[in-house]
């Protein structure tokens, strides 16, 4: 939840600046090997649901033999925490951008469309 928080805060950041056009790539690289960096080992890297949801579901449903428990109970917690996260993330990112001279959500990126909520 914490690294997807940070993730889609920053790149709303980062969105909003308009870098060379090959600079982009490694500013974002550059921005989620820190987040990897600072978070990898105590969290796992946990910005992305999907690195926990595929094998999850395999290891309950493939016979392995000495598997030990899927852990039912804790499946939804790497699925919706950063989902939570990337949600939070861009909510608080707009108080920020309201005061911004760029109007967008985004920039002038993929939701140009998208306006500030205020």
């Amino acid at each position: 939840m914490i690294g997807t928080f940070m993730l889609l805060f920053g790149l709303s950041f980062l969105g909003i600046y308009n870098f060379s056009s090959g600079l982009n790539s490694l500013v974002i690289g550059v921005y989620i090997s820190a987040i990897s960096f600072s978070l990898g080992g105590t969290t796992g890297f946990t910005i992305n649901p999907a690195r926990d949801f595929g094998p999850r579901p395999a290891h309950f449903v493939l016979p392995i033999s000495g598997k030990g428990s899927s852990d039912g109970a804790y499946f939804w917690i790497p699925v919706v925490g950063p989902l939570i996260g990337g949600v939070y993330g861009t909510l608080f990112y707009q108080p920020i951008n309201l005061f911004s001279t760029d109007r967008y959500l985004f920039g002038s990126g993929f939701f140009h469309c998208l306006k500030p909520l205020y």
